[in-house]
């Protein structure tokens, strides 16, 4: 569940970052790289994910292994649309 959260709040933030880049232009490519790269990149933890896949498929608990799928990439997908959504 912590891997799932740090995930999904990671999504909403990198869309209003990229949302704030593409409306007002307040980063600079060093800010972008810096926060949406660096800070985002290092608190979602996609290394984490894949291990918990894995370890789901190894137990054979394949109906959480398939929830656990589905619902971070759908709802990271559209947190990162409510971010930039937010911000326009």
């Amino acid at each position: 569940m912590g891997t799932f959260l740090v995930n999904i709040i990671g999504c909403f933030i990198i869309g209003l970052l990229f949302g704030l880049l593409e409306k007002a232009h307040v980063m600079t490519p060093g800010e972008n790289v810096l926060l949406i790269t660096g800070f985002c990149g290092g608190f979602t933890t996609f290394s984490s994910f894949a291990d918990d896949m894995w370890v789901l498929i190894n137990k054979g608990d394949w109906t959480t292994f398939g929830i656990y799928l589905a619902t971070s990439v759908i709802l990271g997908v559209l947190l990162v649309w409510a971010g930039r959504a937010l911000v326009r």
